[in-house]
């Protein structure tokens, strides 16, 4: 039996070129679906060649019109590219709320490209869970850039960096003293900025207010982020924002730091699923487990606190191993 044959047929129709076979496979990981385990492992050898460029950025900043700017470029180039928005979670349905699936206009017929909506589903970082499985699929599906654009939920969107090799954080005219509220978070995860509706007044103060604030700080593992202004309206700045992106990816190799990354983030992702898990068990072991269920009216009885019974339900799990 051949390699090829080995792998599960959703695996093999994805790598022949099978759209629907991709759909297939990113909705059962959406729904964590056990079904897609068998793909998902056969297929992770067939990963890692995937450029995985993150954009974010606060609500309205037009994230979604400057990944069109950027997708119609790409193509011009003849890359393959994959386009994961993660939504906002409706608190009714679960599903996406803005729909950027629809506000990203594939060209007709384009094999080239594929766009994915998807909820955050509660997840405050900004990147839903299922988010590096479904790029790890667009990659061994032939895709060779990927643009994730997450819900730009401000400080706290900084899980971008688990996912995406280089991150672009949007901003936009106006931003006067704001600037200084976005230090602590956007700054932190920023490898390019883009000051976007450069069209407006006032796109070339907030550049240079940012560029002031860059040169205040130390370069972030020697890369100083480069700051650009685009203006989807008119189409200006696009070249140069793609050619920042470009210099960072030349940067990762240059100085050998692709690969560190890539194992921080791995080993990021390994034990955050072993959390997840464990968090799982005992949450359905509160209901089964009449020990964990008296551990737990011990708490409610204020017989003790939360803290001490989270040590002795960790010591106890210890000794069982």
């Amino acid at each position: 039996m051949s390699p090829a044959e080995r792998l599960p047929a959703p695996a093999r129709e994805l790598l022949k070129g099978d759209r629907r076979a991709l759909a297939r496979l990113i909705s059962a990981v959406e729904d964590h679906d056990p079904a897609a385990l068998p793909s998902l492992r056969a297929l992770y050898r067939r990963t890692g060649h995937a450029r995985v460029i993150g954009v974010t950025g606060p609500l309205g900043v037009g994230k979604s019109s400057l990944l069109n700017a950027l997708l119609k470029r790409l193509r011009e180039q003849g890359r393959r590219v994959g386009i994961v928005a993660v939504d906002p979670s409706s608190p009714f349905s679960g599903g996406s709320v803005l729909g950027d699936r629809i506000r990203i206009e594939r060209p007709p017929g384009d094999d080239g490209v594929f766009v994915r909506s998807m909820a955050s589903r509660g997840h405050t970082g900004g990147v839903a869970a299922a988010t590096r499985e479904v790029c790890r699929l667009l990659d061994a599906y032939g895709m060779d850039t990927i643009l994730v654009e997450t819900v730009g939920s401000g400080q706290v969107d900084v899980e971008i960096r688990e996912v995406a090799t280089t991150s672009v954080v949007v901003l936009v005219p106006h931003l006067g003293d704001e600037v200084q509220s976005l230090k602590a978070g956007l700054f932190e995860i920023a490898d390019v900025f883009c000051v976007n509706k450069s069209d407006l007044p006032g796109a070339e103060t907030a550049a240079k207010d940012l560029g002031e604030l860059l040169g205040l700080g130390p370069a972030s593992s020697g890369w100083r982020p480069a700051v650009v202004t685009t203006s989807t309206k008119d189409g200006t700045g696009v070249d140069s924002l793609w050619s920042a992106i470009e210099a960072h990816e030349a940067y990762l190799d240059r100085a050998g730091l692709r690969a560190s990354q890539e194992r921080e983030r791995l080993g990021q992702e390994i034990v955050g699923m072993v959390a997840e898990r464990v968090a799982r068990d005992l949450r359905d072991g509160i209901d089964r487990d009449p020990e964990l269920a008296q551990l737990l009216e011990e708490v409610v009885a204020r017989r003790i606190d939360p803290q001490s019974a989270a040590d002795r339900l960790y010591r106890d799990r210890a000794r069982r191993r």
